[in-house]
This record gives C-alpha cells, sequence and structure tokens, in this order.
C-alpha cells in the first residue's frame, strides 16, 4: 500500500472517523467540510480503497479503514506532538481530547476552562463526560480520568488520589421510611444502584464488609444516581464532591455516617508512554491539583448535613 504524501489528508481522515461526519471534522480542523472530503476523497484515491460507507445521513468507515485508523492515529498524533520535546518551555496547543466520569467532570469543567484555557491561548478542549470506559486509542482521546479500581491495561496510569464516597438520601425519603442506625438495618431500605457494564456495584465499608443491595433503580451514571436520591426513590452511594452542594443546603442527608466507606481511587490514563505531550502533562497535573484539593475538602466535612 501507498504512503500518503499529504498528511493534512491523513489529519482529515482522522477527524472524520473521529467525528462521525465531515462537518464535525472541519469544525476540529478549522476549515469547511467540502474541504475535508475533498481530503477523503483525495487519500482513497492515492490508497486505492473506500475508507467509508457514505449515506445521505451518515458516514461509517469501512473495515479497512477502521483498522487503517487504528494503526495511523497514534504515529500522527506522535509527529504532532513531538515539537513539545524541542520547545518544552512554551504554552500547550492543539486539541486535548479528555473523557472523565460525569460527577468528577462537572466539579472540574470551571476550574479546567478557566485554567488550562486561559494559560494557554493556543489550545482546544474536546471533553466527554461519561461514566462509560471508552477505548482511548481506538476513540481518539488524550487522556482518561477514571473513578475506582482499574483493571489489567496496557496504558501508562498515574495515581491522583482518592475521593470520598458517602451513602445519601433525601430528607423525605427518611422522614417516611426511617433512619437507618445499622448495616442490617441499611439492607432493608430501598437503593438506587450504580451499574457498569450492566452489574450493580456493592457497598463495601473501610471495614472490608459489603453486600449488594436490592435495587429500585439502577443507573450507570453520576448524575443519574443523584438525581433519583434528590427525588426521594432511594439510598445512593455517591462520590461526596457530586452531591456537596446538596448536602450543604439540606436537600440530601448522609446516611449511617458512623459507617463510613473507603475512598475510591482516582487515576489518569494515556497511551504516550514515556513522553507525553504538553498538552496531556499540563492536564494531568491539574487533575492532579484539583483532586487533592477535593478529598480535602470532602474529609473535612462533617457526617450528617
Amino acid at each position: 500500500m501507498p504512503i500518503p504524501d499529504r498528511s493534512h489528508d491523513l489529519l482529515a481522515f482522522l477527524r472524520t472517523a473521529e467525528s462521525g461526519s465531515f462537518t464535525g471534522a472541519a469544525r476540529q480542523l478549522g476549515t469547511t467540510p467540502s474541504s475535508v472530503s475533498k481530503s477523503v476523497a483525495r487519500l482513497e484515491r492515492q490508497l486505492g480503497v473506500r475508507l467509508f460507507h457514505r449515506s445521505t445521513r451518515s458516514l461509517a468507515l469501512t473495515a479497512e479503514a477502521a483498522a487503517y485508523a487504528e494503526r495511523v492515529a497514534p504515529l500522527l498524533r506522535a509527529i504532532e506532538d513531538a515539537g513539545d520535546i524541542l520547545q518544552p518551555g512554551r504554552t500547550a496547543q492543539g486539541l486535548l481530547r479528555v473523557t472523565m466520569p460525569s460527577d468528577l467532570g462537572t466539579a472540574l469543567m470551571e476550574p479546567l476552562a478557566r485554567e488550562i484555557l486561559g494559560r494557554n491561548a493556543g489550545l482546544k478542549l474536546d471533553v466527554s463526560l461519561t461514566d462509560r470506559h471508552v477505548d482511548l486509542i481506538r476513540e481518539g482521546y488524550d487522556v482518561a480520568l477514571r473513578a475506582g479500581v482499574l483493571a489489567n491495561t496496557e496504558l501508562v496510569a498515574r495515581p491522583l488520589g482518592a475521593l470520598p464516597m458517602v451513602l445519601v438520601a433525601s430528607p423525605a425519603y427518611l422522614a417516611e421510611h426511617g433512619v437507618p442506625q445499622t448495616i442490617a438495618a441499611l439492607r432493608t431500605h430501598a437503593h438506587v444502584r450504580y451499574t457498569l457494564a450492566g452489574r450493580p456495584f456493592p457497598i463495601t465499608f473501610a471495614d472490608g464488609s459489603s453486600f449488594t443491595p436490592e435495587g429500585v433503580l439502577d443507573t450507570d451514571s453520576g448524575a443519574g444516581l443523584r438525581g433519583a436520591a434528590l427525588a426521594g426513590v432511594g439510598i445512593a452511594q455517591v462520590m461526596r464532591v457530586a452531591v456537596q452542594a446538596e448536602l450543604e443546603a439540606g436537600r440530601l442527608r448522609v446516611v449511617l455516617p458512623e459507617a463510613p466507606l473507603p475512598a475510591v481511587p482516582v487515576q489518569a490514563l494515556h497511551a504516550f508512554a514515556r513522553h507525553p505531550p504538553l498538552r496531556v502533562r499540563l492536564f494531568i497535573d491539574f487533575a492532579a491539583a484539583r483532586v487533592a484539593a477535593l478529598a480535602a475538602a470532602g474529609t473535612l466535612q462533617p457526617g450528617p448535613a
């Protein structure tokens, strides 16, 4: 297969593959959809293969193009990032693509925009707030924040700290169903359960004991947990940072504070081996400082709100 001689055609192809449209790619590249379409067509002619299945409503990668993108994306990104090694003192530039859990992202978004964008005029941010564990390489993300114990991974992981967890419920729910005073009593209550890959997370206590409650509502979103707890559906296990405002306002209360939960570890993951680009290093340093501040603030809060 020939080696393409136009790097911007490759970049147009990869951005189209990531965004799913010529319009989305053009937005990232600062050009027009027509220009992106022409670049992709030119690359198809040079490679002699069709890269996208086109319809009036969507684009879809062909099998050959998906395999090609998976191999080419890290190489092109490495070329883009190589300048950081030669100019370590300059501000970050280009596109920083980040994925993180929705609750953590909500807490970090305002300082992220202020500190990272405010100090790096040539940088653009693309932030996905999702609890789903995305494939960084295949989906084209620079860095991910993950909460919880990591499964085996070939990605580079940097521990950032640990954030307090709490059990919470609305005052209305507790007034109707009573306040559990023991773990045995907690088992009899209605619960809003967090699920990942279809499996509910157990409630685990700092002493190592745990149980999986019966759920009246299951959700794979931290925002969903918070909303259901506020609505009085049941007791939810959440990161304290996600409900701090509600606890301070009295809209939620901590349940069974005398049986604390362990803090959940937070890590930053990337696939750049020993030399992540400047934009990634800046983001990870920022995230480490913010997680440490959130952890300190959470541990200083009183038990029941």
